[in-house]
């Protein structure tokens, strides 16, 4: 576990999880991405999360008073997801989170955003982060343009 200002711990997830995960991501999707549209239904989300990437993938989340509020899934060098609760924004999660991704991974790391979500670049830009490739979307489910960044030491 790895505690933080603000009674926020960072912590591995485990399979009591998987609903909380699922909230999170649904809310954070759907406040942060308004006009895109997902690809999967909210039942579909749930299943992939609980059954795929909790058990199978380096997931953490933040958790608050005993609320799951965020959450980070990493796949080697790549981070595959971080998304936190709408509420929970702006108050150094994220920032912990990818200070942990890059002690994870210290040769570097790289990960897909949507064209449209601009506070994500400019977080990701901030950390460190430079655009390497931009997309049509065509090779992403919900066919959005998309945006990969890279970190390197």
């Amino acid at each position: 576990m790895v505690p933080g200002p603000g009674d926020v711990t960072l912590r591995r997830a485990v399979a009591a999880d998987a609903d909380a995960v699922a909230d999170v991501y649904l809310r954070s999707f759907d406040t942060a991405l308004p006009t895109v549209r997902r690809a999967h239904s909210d039942d579909e989300v749930r299943a992939y999360l609980r059954d795929v990437v909790v058990p199978g993938h380096e997931t953490w989340v933040a958790e608050a008073e005993g609320v799951v509020v965020g959450l980070m899934v990493l796949d080697g060098e790549q981070l595959s997801q971080l998304y936190l609760d709408p509420g929970w924004r702006g108050r150094g999660i994220g920032d912990r989170f990818l200070a942990l991704a890059k002690e994870r991974a210290p040769r570097g790391l790289s990960l897909w955003t949507f064209q449209v979500n601009g506070p994500a670049h400019r977080f990701y830009e901030r950390h460190g982060f430079r655009a390497a490739e931009r997309t049509d979307g065509s090779g992403n489910e919900e066919r959005e343009p998309d945006v990969r960044y890279e970190w390197r030491p």
